[in-house]
């Protein structure tokens, strides 16, 4: 059975360093800033909000929920971005994704001043990260993932890593990290139209699944003993929890832990880490201002 990796566990570790890192600033006068904007009330955006926010709290990261109708223009979004963007107070911005659609999000993300992109989409940030510019900001949950990939002890120079998924998101940002100096994978960026998707996997030492399909990646995925990353969170309808549903992964993770060396399980293992590196972002950005 394969070793699991506790994301609640090294977040607990990342959140650690960040609370000495605020006490190092707050004494300097300098008090960490998060915005996050949500256009519209819906309800899965509203629990990560929530989440954002609280998690501010318990830090001592000043923040700031900003709610907007659901029908608001692409203008209105465009000035609160402006408005926070010229708050001293404020250090990180982030846009919940995704937004309504009569909002281009792809314009939203290029207004947020680069230097208080925590969610690390802006170009200029992509950029950065593509030339290995460590002044930039990494994607919260592939800069998770790499802490994880850390503190599981896993050695990704000259191993073969495969990361299903492209998006910008995640599957993108991923690949430049494990090939960046320092890393040193061999990486395959795969997607769901690959051919013979499975035996592309099979090759992997170190598996990242961020393909957004419910247990996707099966058993005969895997190869014996290779470490596997689930960043997938899907809500799949059951009827027999109390909830009707249940949290699951892109990875079949019964049959594939069976298999693999060392896997994260979904809840509780990347979904930690991208709150925890989104507060180190926050911090970051606050000590670039000052």
């Amino acid at each position: 059975m394969a070793e699991l990796i506790d994301g609640k566990k090294v977040a607990e570790e990342v959140l650690a360093e960040c609370v000495q890192e605020i006490a190092e600033l707050k004494e300097r006068g300098i008090v960490p800033g998060l915005a996050v904007v949500l256009v519209g009330e819906d309800p899965a955006s509203q629990v990560y909000v929530n989440s954002k926010a609280r998690k501010c709290g318990e830090l001592g990261i000043y923040s700031e929920k900003i709610v907007l109708a659901e029908d608001s223009t692409q203008e209105e979004v465009l000035a609160t971005v402006r408005r926070l963007n010229e708050d001293p107070a404020i250090h990180g911005i982030l846009v919940q994704s995704p937004p309504p659609p009569q909002i281009n999000e792809e314009e939203i993300v290029r207004a947020i001043d680069p230097a208080k992109d925590v969610d690390g989409f802006h170009p200029e940030n992509v950029a950065k990260l593509a030339l290995e510019d460590p002044s930039g900001f990494v994607p919260c949950t592939p800069a998770g993932c790499m802490r994880l990939i850390k503190a599981a002890g896993v050695e990704t120079s000259g191993a073969e890593a495969v990361v299903v998924g492209r998006s910008m998101i995640v599957g993108k940002p991923m690949a430049l990290l494990l090939m960046a100096r320092g890393s040193d994978a061999t990486v395959t960026v795969a997607h769901s139209r690959t051919r013979d998707l499975a035996a592309v996997c099979r090759r992997a030492d170190l598996l990242v699944a961020a393909v957004g399909i419910p247990e996707f990646i099966q058993a005969d995925f895997i190869k014996e003993g290779a470490t596997v990353i689930d960043v997938g969170i899907n809500r799949v309808e059951d009827a027999s929890t109390k909830r009707g549903y249940r949290l699951c992964g892109d990875v079949a993770y019964e049959e594939v832990a069976a298999k693999a060396g060392a896997i994260t399980p979904v809840p509780g293992g990347v979904g930690p880490m991208t709150i925890a590196m989104l507060m180190k972002n926050t911090i970051k950005a606050a000590r670039g201002a000052s």
